[in-house]
């Protein structure tokens, strides 16, 4: 084979991975409109009036029997739908090792949140249970695919294009977060103009969010190439129990993994740090918006805006905290937006109901320290996983973040139920926050890079 040859087929291998990398992005495109514009704005807030719809005089909903303030009907779906993802998630990761073929998986997991999304429309009068389930299946749907989204980076980007190319995909996400905002803004606010009502709006800007998801979902699902399963280079016997017991197979991994996690335990303990704190930002990005529209009275126009400016403002924080980190270390810089988040919190507590500039500048102080809190978390994890596990690592990762996620949401819905207080329920978040700076700041981050048998950097 000549030279001439050997460098045009590194230049069509080079060429094949920049097209998936680019239809990868376009996955973080379709998706991330199912977070920002329902998960965060529109839904907690319409799916709170219609289950206050169907309350009792005292305020109560009764789905299966079982008392629900109508207040917290949303966090508890939120909650049971983290608690459904877990479940499935071991079982399709299962399959998608023993047949090598993600693709399908991600497609079906994709369409059935597209369209869970979509039926939204459907969502009037007092159906909150259809809301409810609608809620569970789609976030439960999303969770999955990212799951198989996040495996595909490590096919498609070698060590040193990771970090690039992980970020673009993140940028293309809050990209497309605002750019439907903006739309939903402007259907909201001119909906007497567009001849519907205000109701009308909300359900139109739920399905729009299901309809792009599912349009642009279609660009990765072209580009995205499977490659072969684990089984193709294993011996038979293991093919055989792998394909006779999936679920199995898919609990026993991720046990696998646990336990060799356990021979790092400074990993295990930044991994427990990082659960606990982001359970606490992920359930104050989920919860927000009922919080400004109940609690302090505010128009949903206030609180598409005020998610737009997280969404700005999020990429000028990562990219600050990361200018920081490279000074201070990236364990400095978290810790300093734990105390950020605390802080912002306990300011959220003490806002005056119905002062939108308020809420302005608490969304403002939210979008600051977002996108690095978790950029800089995920970056740091990175260098705490052992040489040749990165996928192991990063999937138990994935899977532990989301089952701890629904501890935040449930806390959030309890203390609402006990007091009938948003004050006291967004409040009680900074318990994740103090716990999670008390467990961050006990991990010697050094030792932890050394003990997983990475180079430590000069300065983390």
């Amino acid at each position: 084979m000549g030279i001439g040859t050997v460098r045009t087929e590194a230049a069509d291998e080079s060429a094949g991975r920049r097209r998936e990398q680019r239809g990868w992005y376009f996955y973080d495109w379709a998706c991330s409109v199912y977070s920002t514009s329902v998960l965060t704005v529109f839904l907690g807030p319409y799916l709170t009036s219609v289950a206050e719809e169907a309350a009792d005089a005292d305020g109560f909903v009764h789905p299966l029997g079982i008392p629900v303030r109508a207040g917290s009907f949303f966090a508890y779906s939120v909650s049971l739908s983290v608690i459904v993802a877990v479940l499935v998630m071991p079982l399709v990761g299962a399959a998608a090792d023993r047949t090598g073929r993600k693709k399908p998986l991600l497609g079906a997991a994709a369409y059935v949140g597209a369209t869970a999304t979509t039926a939204m429309f459907l969502l009037d009068g007092d159906r909150y249970l259809l809301g409810g389930f609608l809620l569970i299946v789609a976030n439960a749907a999303q969770s999955v695919a990212m799951m198989l989204y996040n495996s595909y980076l490590p096919q498609i980007a070698p060590p040193e294009e990771r970090d690039a190319v992980s970020s673009r995909g993140w940028a293309f996400g809050y990209a497309s977060g605002s750019l439907m905002l903006v739309v939903n803004l402007v259907l909201y606010l001119a909906h007497d103009s567009f001849g519907v009502s205000e109701s009308m709006a909300v359900r139109i800007c739920l399905a729009s969010a299901g309809l792009w998801w599912g349009a642009f979902a279609l660009i990765p699902l072209r580009r995205l190439r499977d490659r072969g399963s684990r089984q193709d280079t294993a011996g038979a016997s293991g093919t055989h129990e792998a394909a006779g017991k999936p679920t199995a197979a898919g609990f026993r991994q991720l046990a696998a993994t646990i336990r060799d996690m356990r021979r790092h335990p400074l990993t295990l303990a930044f991994l427990l740090a990082y659960l606990v704190y982001n359970d606490g930002i992920q359930t104050v990005i989920s919860q927000a918006s009922i919080y400004g529209s109940e609690e302090l009275g505010l128009g949903q126009s206030t609180l598409i805006g005020a998610v737009l400016l997280v969404q700005v403002l999020a990429v000028a924080g990562a990219l600050t905290m990361g200018r920081l980190a490279r000074t201070y270390g990236a364990k400095r810089t978290i810790l300093g937006s734990l105390v950020a988040w605390t802080v912002t919190l306990a300011a959220g507590y003490f806002l005056p109901a119905g002062a939108p500039l308020w809420f302005f500048a608490l969304a403002a102080g939210i979008g600051l320290v977002l996108g690095g809190s978790q950029a800089l978390s995920r970056s740091l994890f990175s260098h705490l996983v052992p040489p040749g596990k990165e996928a192991e690592y990063f999937s138990a990762y994935e899977m532990s973040d989301r089952g701890m996620s629904w501890l935040g949401p449930l806390l959030f819905g309890l203390t609402y139920q006990l007091t009938g207080s948003y004050r006291a329920a967004i409040i009680s978040l900074v318990a994740f926050f103090v716990i999670g700076f008390a467990l961050l700041a006990r991990v010697p981050v050094r030792r932890a890079i050394s003990d997983a048998g990475n180079p430590v950097p000069t300065t983390i």
